[in-house]
């Protein structure tokens, strides 16, 4: 049984090795053996499997030229490993290396090869089986390529804890270790290359791109990162397109489509260059241009994509590329590679062939399928197709320097650096194993493993704790998901003048190990668009919002199509494609763009302003002319018509007119804390001052004349000192009001921002306008009782008193602080203090001219009304009318009361008074006419009254016959007076001079 089952392995063994044969893989023996997986060839031969015979194995197609390149440099790791005195010494190592195709099957058809063998060794047959031929097992593998290959491969050699040391696979689901235990690489993960590509995109503000993939655990998963940090960053995704190397044709031109028809002009490719290939040559087809192509490490060194034909099509390219790494002797190696030197290497005379394009006489297996040159994939990947029939034969002695090739590219060496890392990786893991002391291992109880029975776990566990310094004085360690954090290159494509290829201009870098924001440099001088231009492409789905507007939101489209709205008034935006528009501060205003903040214009009622202007004048003229009727009236102050009018009240109420007009200025101006806090109780008090004062002149002259026989208490109680009281008493209310409005509630300077928004009205905020209301109610009621006096005795001597006029006076106040409420209420602003400017004015000149214009023009102009005669005429003919009409009413009662005792007539008293009774219409009481003939002979006036008329006779006598006229008419009327009617005449006709 036991042989039975030595033959079957052996068996499956053998088949396994011979479907590779000698000339298919490259082999050399050692103590430990390494394997190596490499992409020799882009691809396999479509062939349809019909099983109506036994299948056979598919075969490669296209050469890889930089993946024999990446194959020598593991090679000549090894061989530098092995002549090393310091690493392993007194070991050699082996290599086992396939060829993947760039495919799957292929891949996992090598990776049984090397699992079969570990198996074999685990049964331990070698006393069984007589095997001459055995090599040892496989204790690491280095590769492979693509994502996706190298997906398939670590599911399949996790399952033996076989180390896998990849170069070039970078897919971020390989960072699994749940899923991928034995994978291990020394690329960095493509999480941070997705990364770098959006912050590209950010760096050159677009914000509108479309995504191809490659359809493999490469593309997919590198896109979808892409796509997070996009998204982070507000760039939206016009189209997202999976693409394959073996998509058929319509598929292809679907894509194409898609791309020719979208308005994003930058294109983020996930991909390899086989794999894009297709669908680059259909784009060069078509002759798409414009388009800005942001590659993946993958493709963005690619030859096989990187060709001066395609060049108009994706000459804006900017990719990523490893960082370049040096290899010493390494060019000198790769100069020596000959078909007859390197018996190990089966892959050295397909190479060859594919170089010089001949064939070998020998007549391999490889000359009939051999192809044409042509460029290929990372780094430099070639192809060819065809048959050896249009090829000459090889003489052997060609010189490998005179022909160019991706092969012989080893200016930048970032894939093949990678591979030489890896072999090292291992081999210092071997060491590690080699040098442990016991006691001090990471097995069991500090155990070490035996370097000479090695096995492939124990080389696994060393891998995961490696710390190294690699050629180039750099740290190796893999990380807890076996990955090796690197840095990126930024290329752009350019054309060489010189020979016309396709160079890669390094443009910047990627630092993964800088802080966020700070790793990204470009260097944007370099960089030529479309090969030529410096101008940055716009790749946007709107044109930018220019500053002073914001990006608006469309319904039903993504978030980078917007709209520009302008900002509102009182917001700015001083970027461009600003997503809010940022409020101004307080005292600032949005400028006319809504580019800046500008400060608001203050507003108050300025003195230069004209309407200032204009107040400013007015006030000065009423204190202009309150200052000359008060020189007036000071000049001419022992004149009749002055001290007929109360001389000392006159002047305190021109002196609260004055107040009143000066109170005006302080609403003119700035408002500052004290001007507020001034104005409103100088007005107030002004006012109730000049109120009080026509309000006492008045009501004496009223109560004088309605009055019985006059007393010395009255004339006590109506002199000055009284007067002067009752004014105070009348003015210290407002100024109670005042303080306490000042206590509770002052008023103050305040800047007003709701009523306009780009202006500041400085105003004065009152503070309460409850106080304002009882300042201006109680002038108010004080001018309402003046009124009533003025309207009660408006029958008083015209010359003598100003009733009328005060009426008039008190008329137009009203109105005007009537009028003040609504407009007060209704205005804003420095239209307020306008308001109460203007109420003030117009209050103030309906006082002066009213009370004082009719009598400076008496006292200027009409001189001769200005005297005693004049006043005394009108004052006696008003006091005999009223004790005309008094005697009138006691002889109606009399006769009323004679008729009813028997038609008995009442006396009448004596005197120079006769009573005539009629019932003709009353007609008016004459002036004082012919004044010059009237001082000789008196003046006789008729009173009409309803029930009769009454003659009156007065005379005056010459200024030196005053004393004899005066003593005479005491005579005369003390015969005459018999009740207290006459006496109280004759003190009426004398009041006025007193």
């Amino acid at each position: 049984m036991t042989s039975y089952s030595c033959c079957l392995i052996l068996l499956l063994f053998t088949w396994n090795t011979s479907a590779y044969g000698p000339n298919q893989r490259a082999q050399k023996k050692g103590d430990i053996i390494l394997g190596g997986l490499f992409p020799i060839h882009f691809g396999v031969a479509a062939k349809d499997q019909d099983l109506k015979s036994r299948p056979e194995s598919v075969e490669c197609i296209r050469y890889n030229f930089r993946g024999f390149r990446w194959l020598q440099a593991m090679i000549f790791a090894i061989e530098e490993i092995n002549s090393s005195p310091t690493l392993l010494p007194n070991m050699t190592l082996g290599y086992r290396i396939f060829d993947t195709c760039n495919t799957v099957s292929k891949a996992l058809e090598a990776t049984l090869s090397f699992v079969a063998q570990n198996k074999i060794d685990s049964l331990n047959l070698d006393e069984f089986c007589n095997c001459s031929e055995h090599i040892p097992s496989t204790i690491a593998v280095v590769g492979a390529t693509g994502s996706g290959i190298s997906t398939a491969v670590a599911n399949l050699l996790g399952l033996f804890y076989i180390p896998q040391v990849s170069y070039a696979s970078s897919s971020r689901l390989l960072s699994n270790k749940n899923q991928f235990k034995s994978f291990l690489r020394t690329i960095p993960n493509d999480e941070h290359q997705a990364t770098a590509m959006a912050d590209i995109i950010e760096y050159f503000r677009w914000n509108w791109v479309g995504t191809i993939a490659a359809d493999d655990d490469y593309g997919r998963p590198g896109i979808e990162k892409f796509r997070e940090e996009a998204e982070e960053r507000d760039i939206c995704i016009d189209f997202s397109e999976l693409i394959s190397q073996y998509s058929d044709e319509e598929e292809i031109q679907q894509v194409v489509e898609v791309i020719q028809n979208s308005t994003a002009r930058v294109i983020v490719v996930f991909s390899s260059g086989p794999d894009l290939e297709p669908l680059i040559k259909e784009i060069v087809r078509r002759n798409i241009t414009g388009k800005i192509w942001l590659a993946s490490e993958a493709w963005a060194s690619s030859s096989l994509i990187a060709m001066p034909e395609f060049f108009r099509v994706i000459g804006s390219t900017i990719g990523f590329a490893l960082k370049a790494g040096q290899i010493p002797g390494f060019r000198e190696f790769l100069q020596k590679v000959h078909p007859k030197k390197s018996p190990n290497n089966g892959f050295a005379k397909e190479f060859w062939e594919e170089t010089f394009n001949c064939y070998l006489p020998d007549g391999s297996k490889n000359s009939p399928a051999s192809t044409s040159f042509h460029k290929g994939h990372e780094e430099g990947l070639g192809a060819g197709n065809g048959t050896s029939a249009f090829r000459p034969p090889c003489t052997g002695d060609e010189n490998i320097t005179s022909v160019e090739t991706p092969y012989m590219d080893y200016t930048h060496l970032r894939i093949s650096y990678n591979v030489y890392l890896a072999v090292y990786s291992i081999a210092h893991a071997l060491q590690d194993i080699y040098t442990c002391t016991p006691g001090k291992g990471l097995f069991t109880n500090g155990s070490c493993a035996d370097i000479k029975k090695v096995e492939a776990w124990q080389v696994l566990k060393h891998l995961r704790h490696l710390n190294f310094t690699n050629n180039m004085g750099e740290q190796v360690d893999f990380d807890e998901f076996g990955d090796l954090v690197g840095n990126y290159s930024i290329i752009n494509w350019h054309l060489s003048p010189e020979d016309g290829s396709v160079v890669f201009e390094e443009v910047g870098h990627y630092n993964v190990y800088a802080k966020k924001g700070e790793r990204l440099f470009i260097n944007e001088n370099k960089i030529l668009w479309g090969g030529f231009s410096k101008e940055v492409p716009f790749s946007n789905c709107s044109r930018d919002c220019l500053p002073g507007t914001r990006k608006g939101i469309i319904e039903g489209e993504p978030t980078c199509c917007f709209e520009c709205v302008d900002c509102p008034d009182g917001e700015y935006s001083d970027e461009t494609d600003a997503s809010a528009c940022d409020k101004c501060p307080e005292d600032y205003w949005s400028n006319e763009n809504h580019t800046s903040c500008i400060p608001k214009q203050i507003e108050f009622l300025a003195w230069t302003e004209p309407f200032g202007i204009a107040l400013t004048l007015f006030a000065v003229l009423g204190i202009f002319l309150t200052s000359f009727v008060l020189g007036v009236f000071t000049k001419f102050r022992n004149t009749p018509i002055v001290k007929a009018t109360n001389r000392e009240l006159s002047y305190l109420l021109l002196f609260s007119l004055l107040c009143c007009f000066s109170s005006s200025l302080f609403f003119i101006g700035e408002p500052q804390n004290w001007t507020c806090r001034l104005r409103q109780p100088a007005f107030g008090i002004s006012f109730v001052l000049c109120i009080s004062c026509i309000l006492v002149k008045t009501n004496r002259v009223l109560l004088v004349f309605e009055a019985k026989i006059p007393t010395s208490l009255h004339r006590k109680w109506w002199g000055l000192n009284l007067q002067f009281l009752l004014v105070f008493l009348c003015t210290f209310v407002q100024i109670v009001i005042c303080v306490i409005w000042l206590y509770t509630a002052p008023p103050s300077s305040y800047r007003n921002h709701e009523l306009e928004d780009e202006i500041i009205f400085i105003t004065c905020h009152e503070g309460s306008l409850m106080a304002l209301g009882f300042l201006i109610g109680y002038t108010c009621l004080l001018a309402a009782i003046c009124f009533f006096f003025a309207f009660k005795s408006r029958k008083l001597p015209e010359n003598f008193n100003e009733a009328k006029f005060i009426t008039f006076s008190m008329l137009i106040f009203f109105i005007v602080w009537i009028s003040f409420i609504p407009a007060y209420a209704s205005t804003y602003g420095k239209f307020v203090s306008a308001v109460e400017v203007i109420a003030i004015l117009a209050a103030s000149f309906g006082l002066l001219a009213c009370i004082f214009f009719n009598k400076v023009y008496i006292i200027l102009f009409k001189p001769s009304r200005n005297t005693i005669e004049e006043v005394r005429c009108s004052t006696a003919a008003h006091a005999f009318k009223v004790a005309a009409r008094a005697t009138l009413r006691r002889s109606n009662v009399s006769r009323k009361r004679s008729n009813s005792l028997g038609g008995s007539t009442g006396s009448t008293p004596s005197s120079s008074i006769s009573s005539k009774s009629n019932h003709e219409d009353p007609f008016p009481l004459p002036a004082c006419a012919e004044r010059q003939r009237q001082q000789q002979r008196g003046c006789k006036q008729k009173v009409s009254f309803g029930s009769g008329t009454v003659t009156l006779s007065l005379s005056f006598e010459e200024p030196q016959k005053n004393a004899m006229a005066n003593r005479n008419a005491k005579r005369r009327n003390s015969l005459e007076a018999q009740n207290s009617d006459d006496s109280l005449m004759r003190h009426r006709a004398l009041l006025p001079l007193q």
